[in-house]
């Protein structure tokens, strides 16, 4: 949660409502755009 709310600067309570499922997929977004040439591949 602390990589989504790093890059996207959403509040630990936005993500409250989320699954683990959609909190993964946004984890997935935030790590690509925080290191793109490592997600690449």
């Amino acid at each position: 949660m602390a990589d989504i709310a790093i890059v996207f600067h959403w509040p630990p309570a936005a993500m409250d409502p989320m699954c683990l499922e959609e909190l993964a997929r946004w984890w997935a977004k935030a790590r690509a755009r925080a290191a793109p040439e490592e997600s690449d591949g």
